[in-house]
């Protein structure tokens, strides 16, 4: 059984007004998205990894190897952002400027239609196939225990990875985990940053046939009093 812990990295500079922000800009995290990876890691401290994972992508990286504290990282180019082409760097209403027609249409379907110069949604689901695909097997690199010590020894979830990458690139994950139509994921997903999503794969799984365990859980963000989400 595979236990997939996914998190989304914390806030940057260009995070606030949010934009397209998917392969093309590299940018670290700010102030508050360093906070927010500090709480994370302890939210997650103690909990034991067979792998961690990362999108290649500086935000990334840097909340995950927080959380990691000295364990190994893992870079893998499948969880990196969705490739938005030329709408890299521009926020919905600068994009709706640039082509107002194409970006009503791709609203509608985003997993059909690409990006101008980018990716679509199915690209996107296809690489996220992909990684799950060598997750979910046992005997693969990336998804076979680590060992003596790992959380496989005597657990009853078996497995656990820990992957950190973005906000579409989770929210189209858990679309092909739960076998909902990836043209649906800006609609039926909110993943918020430094955000916990748990998911699971029983023995012999396909990708789609994922269980959620848990979705956008970031009440470790959230202050006395506050409600748990954002």
């Amino acid at each position: 059984m595979l236990t997939l812990v996914f998190v989304r990295h914390g806030l940057t500079e260009r995070s606030i007004p949010e934009q397209h922000l998917g392969q093309r800009i590299d940018v670290p995290l700010s102030s508050d998205g360093l906070r927010q990876a500090h709480a994370l890691e302890r939210r997650l401290h103690g909990v034991p990894f067979d792998r961690i994972v990362s999108s290649p992508l500086s935000r990334a990286r840097e909340t995950v190897e927080i959380v990691a504290a000295g364990r190994p990282v893992i870079g893998d180019v499948r969880l990196a952002e969705m490739d938005y082409g030329e709408w890299e760097g521009h926020t919905r209403d600068e994009v709706l400027g640039l082509h107002p027609g194409f970006r009503a249409k791709w609203e509608g379907d985003p997993a059909a239609l690409r990006c101008p110069g980018g990716e679509s949604g199915n690209d996107v689901a296809r690489r996220v196939g992909s990684l799950l695909r060598e997750l979910i097997d046992p005997g693969s690199a990336l998804g076979r225990a680590a060992g003596p010590g790992s959380p496989a020894g005597g657990e009853e979830d078996g497995r656990r990875i820990l992957a950190a990458s973005h906000s579409t690139l989770g929210r189209i994950l858990c679309c092909v985990a739960l076998g909902v139509p990836v043209r649906e994921f800006r609609r039926r997903f909110l993943l918020d940053q430094a955000g916990i999503t748990v998911l699971r794969w029983r023995d012999g799984a396909a990708p789609e046939d994922g269980e959620l365990i848990l979705l956008n859980d970031a009440a470790h963000l959230r202050r006395r009093g506050e409600v748990p989400w954002g």
